[in-house]
């Protein structure tokens, strides 16, 4: 898996488990689900900035997500 997937793929996935973790913590149980989405979102960004020798900026994004979302359109 190229770093760049592994970049969309957690930042998706922390966007995900943010709200879910926010919404055990407003019911008053524990956010097992959220914890766990955002324990993988983490290990995720974490090896796609280790796997790219430059590292990703914050002005990257986008054409990321562009990169890899016209890879599985075309």
């Amino acid at each position: 898996m190229d770093s760049e997937l592994l970049l969309v793929t957690g930042l998706l996935l922390g966007a995900v488990a943010i709200p879910s973790t926010l919404s055990a913590l407003n019911d008053g149980r524990p956010p097992r689900a959220g914890a766990v989405g955002l324990l993988l979102a983490g290990t995720a960004v974490a090896v796609a900035l280790q796997a790219r020798p430059g590292g990703y900026e914050l002005a990257d994004i986008p054409q990321v997500f562009s990169n890899v979302i016209g890879r599985f359109l075309n």
